[in-house]
């Protein structure tokens, strides 16, 4: 089954605003997860794209999952 653009951008933001919900009552590392899920799936959407639009997003939730991982307790 492909997973379409459109479910694939609603399931991004649903996971962006997730992340921003956690944040807002403390659980900073999952929503950092979140967040980091959500922009990479705004990067994946927009791999036929240029190269800047695909890897740069891609880059930066690779950036925000790895600074998740790395949150003390």
């Amino acid at each position: 089954m492909r997973i379409n653009d459109r479910l694939l951008t609603l399931a991004s933001n649903v996971a962006i605003l997730i992340g921003i919900a956690l944040g807002i009552f403390g659980v900073v590392r999952g929503a950092s997860l979140f967040i980091a899920a959500g922009t990479a799936g705004m990067a994946i959407k927009a791999r036929n794209q240029r190269k800047f639009e695909f890897y740069f997003p891609l880059l930066i939730a690779i950036a925000l999952f790895a600074l998740a991982i790395a949150l003390p307790r």
